[in-house]
């Protein structure tokens, strides 16, 4: 099926659906920084908003462009209960980001929506299950009309995916890296307080495990990349982390496992995924980019300065774990966010001096050898150790809009360096591009630490 309707021909370049949601209004707010004029270079010269209130989006706009007058952008009305509406606003879109989380609830139909017209769809979802199942219903759809499906391109897992690649490449021959631990701290000199759509997700997400292992299990296994040297030793729960000052516990986040897909489709496309109509640089650029990353064990956990911190993650686990299993604990776990999340997480979300505060921090420690050679021997340990670091601000509400954004600007951009469709990982597309470089010049650091032998 040929796509409906010419990119060229479309009313907007971007479409904002969920613009006035807790973070769809600071997504909104970073946009409109971007916005051409006749004097700016920036390929986003059209945007609208969609959404099921016109009124609050009306308010969401005036909020956005303070203290500035709103810029005229048009306000579109569409609901994910509504197929019609959102293939409409699809069709009229160039790109759509979608901030209508929970994903598991909301996303499925406007991912329908812009494979069914052929639209570019970027969201901020870091639902594991979501990603999956779209990549198993509508990759071949997606692929056919010209649709570029990328999920997860905020906080979950852009500094996950990025930080990764940044890490791999500091790894010259003959070294080679086996294992990568990511530590992420939260800081602020106020309280931190969660994103709660964040929240609502991590109990569905519980809820629904069982589903997720059923699914998985029912897929094609996709060969797995090669891993130099022996898996690490699953460790204790909580660690010390001295060299990083933190006290750590496994986080049970999206991003190892997007990770891992980025990896699983770099195996089966060992120069990345060629573009639709790509330039000769970007294609040298492309194929050169790739056998630097190298496949690599990965996990992550969650820091904390202090042990008080690493408590209240594992109590918040333990609720999620305990009450989100059947309906009347779900419900609670929902109506008494604060009380079951140890103060994380409330119904009003954070105020913006709390969000202004709030930074955080990203350690990427990789173990691996000196030489490749080593890990061919019988019992070989790693014998070298590297320290990275991704940092911004806060994570939900400031560095979510930088990393989905300069995502935007990329594929409305350098459309035809990008495959020309299919649902992937934001990682597998925008590896070989200058994401990092724009991520740095709008408030999120990547930086070498150090390197020692073991």
């Amino acid at each position: 099926m040929a796509t409906e309707t010419l990119t060229s021909e479309r009313a907007y370049d971007l479409i904002i659906l969920g613009a006035s949601g807790f973070t769809g209004q600071y997504v909104l707010r970073e946009a409109l920084k971007f916005l051409s004029s006749p004097s700016s270079p920036s390929p986003l010269r059209s945007l609208a908003i969609a959404g099921r209130n016109p009124s609050k989006l009306k308010s969401t706009l005036q909020w956005a462009a303070s203290p500035s007058q709103p810029p005229s952008i048009p306000i579109l009305q569409a609901d994910t209960s509504s197929p019609d509406s959102l293939l409409a606003i699809a069709r009229q879109a160039r790109l759509l980001i979608s901030c209508v989380g929970p994903f598991r609830l909301h996303g499925r139909p406007v991912v329908s929506a812009c494979c069914e017209a052929g639209t570019d769809y970027l969201d901020i979802t870091g639902e594991p299950e979501f990603m999956e199942r779209m990549e198993a219903e509508f990759h071949e759809k997606a692929a056919d009309t010209g649709a570029l499906v990328v999920s997860a391109c905020g906080f979950d897992s852009i500094p996950a995916e990025f930080g990764m690649m940044f890490h791999c490449r500091k790894w010259g021959p003959p070294s080679v890296v086996s294992r990568i631990e990511a530590y992420v701290s939260l800081e602020s000199n106020r309280r931190i307080v969660g994103n709660l759509g964040t929240y609502e997700s991590a109990v569905l997400g519980v809820a629904n495990a069982a589903k997720l292992q059923e699914f998985r299990r029912s897929r094609p296994r996709r060969p797995r990349p090669k891993i130099v040297g022996p898996p690490p030793p699953k460790g204790p729960l909580i660690e010390h982390k001295k060299e990083l000052g933190l006290w750590t516990v496994i986080l049970p986040s999206a991003d190892a496992t997007v990770v891992r897909r980025t990896l699983t489709t770099i195996n089966e496309h060992p120069h990345g995924l060629p573009g639709m109509d790509e330039s000769p640089d970007f294609a040298e650029t492309r194929k050169a980019f790739w056998p630097s990353i190298k496949p690599t064990y990965f996990g992550v956990k969650l820091g904390s300065k202090s042990i008080f911190g690493i408590f209240r993650a594992i109590v918040t686990g333990f609720f999620l774990g305990v009450f989100a299993k059947f309906a009347l604990g779900r419900s609670l776990l929902l109506k008494f966010p604060s009380f079951f999340s140890a103060g994380w997480f409330r119904k009003k979300g954070p105020s913006e001096e709390e969000v202004r505060n709030a930074t955080f921090k990203m350690w990427f420690v990789g173990q691996g050898y000196s030489d490749e050679k080593l890990a061919s021997q019988p019992g070989k340990k790693p014998d070298k150790e590297i320290i990275t670091r991704v940092s911004g601000p806060e994570i939900g509400y400031v560095t979510t809009p930088i990393t989905l954004i300069q995502c935007a600007l990329i594929v409305l951009g350098q459309r035809g360096n990008l495959p020309k469709g299919g649902v992937y990982t934001a990682g597998a597309v925008l590896g070989p591009t200058d994401l990092q470089k724009r991520l740095e010049e709008n408030g999120i650091s990547f930086d070498f630490i150090s390197t020692r032998n073991l």
